[in-house]
């Protein structure tokens, strides 16, 4: 059997387990039973098909189905069991020594109903509690080794973006472009996928568009939309070619060993008219003034309020994060091993800011018919404000 880089260390997995039992203690839950990918593999160190049990005073106990020696290879936990089935997880529980829970943990904000009800069926005089909050909350803040491979993700979206003047073309298509670039960027290791907690989240890469079709709308989360390469996704690159003295928007994520940076920077062949250029302007200094505002303790609701005052004093209030009565309300959100983690930079939002949450932010603005302008950065939060992971040149590469 080929070695298998183990990832996390048998530290770093223990010190997030012990996290999550103190929330389990805390909350007066027995167990919480993990099965939503992002999250097994944060507590596991492994994605191969399991259940991972965390008592709140015990060791864990991590059960596979498949494929089990590549989970004994790739987790740091001691107890891994070859199981067939969830049915067996009460049993193995007793075989361990372990009291059976009178109540549960899981992940309600994911768990399919279907499931929901196959475990009340399994765990039968268990109550079943919602875990989710909890173990978000314990994601948002980063260890240093985890700082450390989001810092090795943007350095390679540093990367890719550097390579974009080489492939940009006038009458290239929007998605021969994005091939183009996301064949480099697996050539440096990028995974391909990237994981979304919301329902029905998607996202290829992320999007790059050029000239108007960049401000055109769609269902997505983001301030940006795209006509995409047909009505069955619907956003992102689509088949609209490249000319001269537009902005090209390339917004991508790099995924690396399972974490991610998210970043955008904006390119044009040929100079862009003085509206483009003072608007990027504008997004810049919006993002300055949110990096130094953004120290721990700060409620993500007022942060996200200081930057949507600051694109108002600048004149820019109506074409900040979309346009209309719909545009976006949000101007940043949580990252690590999905794009949609917490904290989100959101209107109404009241977490504060912690020490080593990792967060992207991305002032743009939509120009109806016209393009976007804008920018976006992987950010570490530190005693000082927000630390960028990205040193790409921020202001608009004419080429």
């Amino acid at each position: 059997m080929e070695s298998y880089n183990q990832g996390a260390s048998k530290q770093e997995i223990d010190s997030r387990i012990i996290k999550l039992q103190e929330q389990l203690s805390k909350q007066d839950i027995d167990g919480a039973l993990i099965l939503q990918k992002s999250d097994f593999f944060y507590f596991s160190g492994t994605l191969q098909q399991g259940w991972l049990y965390v008592p709140a005073h015990s060791k864990p106990i991590l059960m596979i189905f498949k494929d089990y020696d590549r989970a004994k290879a790739e987790s740091p936990i001691e107890s891994v069991i070859s199981i067939i089935s969830p049915k067996e997880i009460p049993d193995v529980i007793r075989d361990m020594g372990y009291k059976a829970p009178s109540n549960i943990g899981m992940e309600l904000d994911v768990l399919p109903t279907n499931l929901f009800f196959q475990y009340k069926g399994i765990f039968k005089n268990a109550e079943i509690r919602d875990i989710s909050i909890a173990i978000r909350f314990i994601r948002a803040i980063k260890s240093p080794y985890e700082i450390e491979l989001m810092q090795k993700s943007a350095s390679m979206s540093d990367t890719v973006v550097a390579k974009v003047p080489e492939l940009l073309e006038v009458g290239k298509t929007e998605v021969e472009l994005a091939g183009e670039i996301e064949a480099f960027a697996r050539s440096l290791g990028h995974q391909g996928l990237i994981r979304m907690r919301l329902w029905g989240s998607e996202i290829f890469y992320g999007h790059i568009m050029s000239g108007a079709s960049a401000a055109v709308p769609s269902y997505m989360a983001s301030p940006t939309g795209g006509y995409g390469p047909g009505v069955a996704t619907s956003q992102g690159a689509g088949f609209t070619k490249i000319r001269k003295n537009e902005p090209v928007l390339v917004d991508y994520v790099f995924a690396l060993n399972g974490y991610l940076s998210d970043h955008a920077r904006i390119f044009s062949i040929g100079e862009l008219s003085s509206d483009f250029l003072k608007a990027h302007d504008a997004m810049l200094t919006i993002q300055r003034a949110a990096m130094e505002a953004g120290v721990p303790g700060m409620a993500t609701g007022e942060l996200y309020e200081s930057m949507v005052q600051k694109a108002k004093s600048l004149g820019y209030e109506e074409y900040f994060m979309g346009v209309g009565d719909r545009k976006i309300r949000f101007t940043g959100h949580g990252i690590g091993l999905e794009l949609d983690e917490f904290p989100f930079i959101a209107k109404g939002q009241t977490l504060a800011l912690e020490k080593g949450m990792t967060l992207a932010l991305e002032p743009k603005a939509i120009m109806p018919k016209k393009g976007v302008v804008g920018i976006e950065n992987t950010f570490v939060v530190t005693d000082n404000g927000l630390k960028s992971l990205a040193h790409y040149p921020e202001n608009i590469v004419i080429i």
